[in-house]
């Protein structure tokens, strides 16, 4: 009896061996399967993103076309300055620009007008031509041209490495399961916004002034002083005419403290009738 039960002992014990070294090796081979996986997973995100940067930098780098930026100013003189100023307008409107500013000087000798217009860069020297057509002298012209090619692919380029880079951590964002990572990777896509937001605001003003062009406009018509008058006869004039308000003054002026003039003359008349009185008893007396 004690042998079968010795025999049936070392059975268990055996069996029990052979499972946990199966379950080992079960363990073991789930484990390099995950490995695997893993290892498969980031080679494919590897190879995404390499193809998504090579694409996105081949359609940045296929865009050189000439990014320029044209401003000009242009001063003369008119013989007809609001004339002038309408036909400028209306040749604006044609080229399908707008006016940003405008201000206008006035002087003795001079009236003058100054216009900031913005029109499409592509009319900018059929602008220019036609504003210089209404001058009857042109004082001075001068045009400027940038070039900010290689700055507006950089820009563009930037904005595309950091678009890359927020879709990065939002895939993050969707495996992760751990409250601590969700928040951090939350707080960079914050930062990643933020200056993507600041990055295409700048882009956008770089193609506006790329787009659209700058000419400020300068013009003035001259006009003759008017005379002062320093003649006796205009002196004479003024004279006669400050004479006459003055009176007008003080007769309003009367008017206005009537009451105190009644009151004077009654204290008048009082005391001049008490004078009287005295003086006809020192007569009888």
């Amino acid at each position: 009896m004690k042998r079968v039960l010795t025999i049936v002992l070392i059975a268990f014990i055996f069996t029990g061996c052979k499972q946990a070294s199966n379950e080992k090796e079960e363990l073991k081979a789930v484990t390099l399967d995950k490995a695997k996986i893993s290892s498969v997973s980031e080679k494919e995100d590897k190879i995404a993103d390499t193809n998504a940067s090579s694409s996105s930098s081949q359609q940045i780098i296929s865009d050189t076309s000439k990014k320029l930026i044209k401003t000009g100013d242009i001063s003369f003189e008119t013989n007809n300055l609001y004339g002038t100023r309408k036909k400028i307008i209306t040749s604006l409107r044609n080229l399908e620009g707008y006016v940003s500013e405008e201000n206008e000087t006035n002087d003795s000798y001079r009236r003058g007008l100054t216009l900031k217009l913005r029109v499409p860069s592509k009319n900018f020297d059929l602008l220019l031509d036609s504003v210089s057509g209404n001058a009857a002298k042109i004082d001075s012209k001068n045009v400027r041209v940038s070039d900010v090619t290689s700055q507006f692919i950089d820009i563009k380029t930037s904005l595309a490495n950091q678009q890359l880079l927020e879709k990065r951590y939002q895939e993050l964002l969707k495996r992760s399961d751990k409250m601590s990572d969700v928040l951090q990777i939350e707080n960079k896509l914050t930062e990643i916004r933020t200056s993507i937001d600041s990055t295409q605001g700048t882009l956008n003003y770089l193609s506006r002034q790329v787009a659209y062009s700058t000419l400020e406009v300068n013009f003035y018509s001259e006009q003759t002083p008017q005379y002062s008058g320093t003649t006796i006869g205009d002196r004479l004039s003024a004279s006669l005419k400050g004479g006459w308000e003055l009176m007008q003054n003080l007769f309003f002026g009367i008017i206005n403290i009537w009451p105190l003039v009644i009151l004077a003359m009654v204290i008048y008349v009082i005391v001049k009738k008490w004078r009287a009185k005295r003086k006809l008893r020192v007569v009888q007396q």
